[in-house]
């Protein structure tokens, strides 16, 4: 088993994994840039080491400083965590050829599935269904229209190279093609280096179903069942939940399978998700895209199995087989996770600034996993979310009744948040019966007047809000004593690498 493994992330991810190799008995290195000299994660391990400003490609998209940090730090392994550099070859690549180990994929698997173009190709090899579209990329705004009317409108234009939401556009009409298709490649060029473009028909009432699969250096490969993320703005998540309440079970266990299809026809190693449109009037599903690496959400998968998904990466990354058999997976109750977003709740837009308050929720069947803490200044330069607020309940209904008990003792001041947002999504009846879409963010909820949420009476949540600053302006002259309380109590003795 490896002893060192550095963390080439950031945020909560970052936390998340050095709790899991404390777990286990493994030291944790930590890089940061220069705005995260103050991030929850750099307390937490073992080592931390400043690999440059605060600009993403300067500090952690950094290849070979990343690598030379490592080597410093003698680590034996890398995880890259999800964003960054977890689905880039290149880096999975320089670690070989360093001597050290890339907890994630093979080389091929990142390089295989990066591709939208080629992993469609190779998904309809192995006889897993495929949305309608175009067989390769699209050139031209005349070649776009000839293949619309071919599919029929709606359809999606998507980047080859897209990810995160970038790069997608979806036309109901042939006067929105050109301009859509012109986006798509401006996004795709910019955001990827790549403008290539395909098409498919627009699913139009879709749900987002993934199922997660995981593979080890002995052949064996197995699924964890399903997630749904269909709760999105953006095309990016934020809800998810563990099992999907409109995938009828024969679906559910036809869908594992075809993932399974999928992951060993690639020999795929590590944590994986297999990406699924799935029609929620006719049940079909259709194969989107896979997701090399482990995924934000899934703390839902290990609530409703009991696995730790982490520690299963490292072992697997370490030549250990999977710990399990598919017969011993079993969906236990019902999970779900709430992104929280240091956002407005209305325009979506980041919204970076110093915490004054943070006040996480507990009790039974309740898990946060974050970073923010009072004082800390949320950068500007990296995505918005700063926590996961995670429930378990033996019906979906208790999951969210615990959920809403969660955001009511959720305290976030200083900066705004989407905890209101939230707190709206889980007392709508169109999610409440889970005939929600991925359209429901952009039908039921933007720019439609929602009903501020607040679980104590005014006049208490005001008096409460006079006190709290009251004791803001009483605390500023002790600032400093707040700061050095927060490094009492590591456990370990702390190195801090300028």
């Amino acid at each position: 088993m490896f002893k060192k493994i550095l963390i080439a992330n950031r945020g909560e991810i970052a936390v998340r994994v050095i709790r899991a190799c404390r777990t286990m008995g493994i030291q944790s290195i930590a890089v940061f840039s220069d705005a995260d000299r103050n991030s929850l994660h750099v307390m937490l391990a073992d080592e931390a080491f400043n690999i440059g400003p605060a600009p993403s490609r300067d500090s952690y998209l950094n290849i070979e400083k990343i690598i030379e940090v490592a080597k410093k730090a003698n680590a034996e392994a890398v995880h890259p965590g999800y964003g960054f550099l977890s689905e880039s070859p290149m880096f999975a690549e320089a670690l070989e050829n360093a001597g050290i180990t890339f907890i994630g994929p093979t080389v091929k698997n990142i390089r295989d599935m990066g591709d939208k173009l080629a992993s469609r190709d190779l998904m309809k090899a192995a006889d897993v269904p495929i949305v309608p579209g175009t067989p390769c990329a699209v050139k031209t705004t005349e070649e776009a229209e000839k293949w619309a009317q071919e599919i029929g409108y709606p359809v999606i234009l998507k980047a080859s190279a897209g990810g995160g939401g970038k790069g997608i556009r979806v036309v109901y009409e042939k006067k929105e093609l050109a301009s859509a298709f012109r986006s798509c490649q401006s996004e795709g060029k910019n955001y990827f280096n790549d403008d290539r473009i395909f098409m498919e028909r627009f699913i139009q009432n879709p749900k987002h179903i993934e199922i997660q699969v995981f593979g080890d250096k002995h052949g064996n490969v197995c699924h964890l069942f399903e997630r749904e993320c269909s709760v999105q703005r953006r095309h990016q998540k934020l809800i998810e939940e563990s099992p999907s309440i409109s995938v009828p079970q024969n679906v559910r266990l036809q869908m594992g399978q075809v993932a399974l299809k999928a992951a060993k026809s690639l020999k795929y190693l590590g944590a994986g998700t297999i990406e699924f449109i799935f029609d929620n009037s006719t049940k079909e599903f259709f194969f989107m895209e896979m997701n090399t690496r482990l995924q934000v959400e899934h703390p839902v998968t290990e609530m409703v199995t009991g696995l730790d998904l982490v520690q299963e990466q490292i072992n697997v990354a370490a030549g250990k087989p999977l710990s399990f058999k598919q017969e011993d997976i079993v969906q236990r109750g019902h999970a779900i996770e709430l992104r929280i977003c240091a956002e407005d709740p209305v325009t979506f837009n980041p919204a970076p600034g110093k915490i004054r308050r943070c006040r996480t929720p507990q009790g039974p069947f309740v898990r946060v996993d974050g970073y923010a803490y009072p004082g800390y200044e949320v950068p500007i330069h990296y995505d918005p979310m700063i926590a996961k607020l995670i429930s378990w309940g033996p019906t979906r209904a208790q999951a969210i009744k615990r959920l809403q008990r969660a955001l009511a003792e959720f305290m976030l001041t200083g900066v705004k948040s989407n905890i209101v947002l939230h707190k709206n999504i889980l007392a709508h009846p169109t999610f409440l019966d889970g005939s929600y879409t991925t359209q429901f963010i952009d039908n039921e909820i933007v720019g439609k007047k929602q009903k501020l949420f607040m679980f104590v009476d005014e006049e208490v949540f005001l008096i409460t809000a006079a006190l709290e600053a009251y004791r803001d302006a009483k605390e500023r002259d002790v600032s400093q004593l707040n700061i050095a309380s927060r490094w009492k109590n590591l456990g370990r003795k702390k190195q801090m690498r300028n």
